[in-house]
């Protein structure tokens, strides 16, 4: 159903784009001017979104990821090494094909520097993808009060950082909305081609000390 969902979504926007239907610029407009207009006069206020963005970004995500797939040599668990490499480490390869068929410039109203073109938002696409990837594979190491804790948070700050490139504009609000469906999609897919074990499903193998079994006498092994 969510995925369905996420397909209409990214298709309506993206047809909306390319065939130049007028409601889309009219509502992302209608958005971005009066944050716009905040903006200038309270620097303060885009700086601190700009920072939000920076420390949760798909950079900042993807160094999480390789810390992950550290663990997951140490536990070989080859399965979370797949699909962290890929939910999150190709996240952005995801991002640059889709935004090259788009091709949709950047708003004029920027308040913070951004390259590249605009539909749909790397942020909200790589973020939506590391935040699912990463409560997948966390699944069992908390309590369920603390599952719970997990949850809010991920999703806070996948609302937070769209929100953010708004604020900044440097995303239409359109491009936001397809970031979010389309790093749902990119997680989803790599859900079910790796299904990945949590992380917590597979320890490392004890190792015995050095020198216990010189130190067993032959009583101890049964001789």
């Amino acid at each position: 159903m969510m995925a369905t969902a996420a397909v209409i979504v990214y298709a309506l926007l993206w047809l909306a784009y390319a065939l130049h239907w007028g409601w889309l610029q009219e509502v992302d407009d209608a958005v971005l001017q009066p944050l716009y207009d905040y903006g200038v006069k309270h620097p303060g206020w885009v700086q601190f979104w700009d920072v939000l963005c920076t420390v949760f970004s798909p950079a900042a995500f993807r160094l999480v990821g390789a810390a992950i797939v550290v663990l997951a040599v140490f536990r070989r668990n080859l399965r979370v090494i797949l699909f962290i490499l890929t939910a999150i480490g190709m996240s952005g390869i995801v991002t640059q094909i889709a935004k090259g068929l788009a091709d949709r410039p950047r708003p004029t109203t920027a308040l913070a520097a951004a390259s590249s073109s605009a539909f749909p938002s790397g942020h909200a696409l790589g973020v939506m993808a590391a935040v699912l990837a990463l409560l997948t594979i966390s699944a069992g190491m908390f309590n369920r009060r603390g599952r719970a804790a997990s949850i809010v948070f991920g999703a806070v700050v996948v609302i937070a950082v769209g929100v953010g490139r708004i604020v900044l504009n440097v995303h239409h609000p359109s491009d936001v909305l397809a970031g979010w469906a389309l790093g749902y999609l990119w997680f989803l897919a790599c859900l079910l081609a790796i299904r990945p074990l949590p992380l917590a499903a597979v320890a490392a193998p004890e190792v015995e000390p050095i020198g216990a079994a010189a130190d067993e006498t032959p009583q101890a092994r049964g001789i």
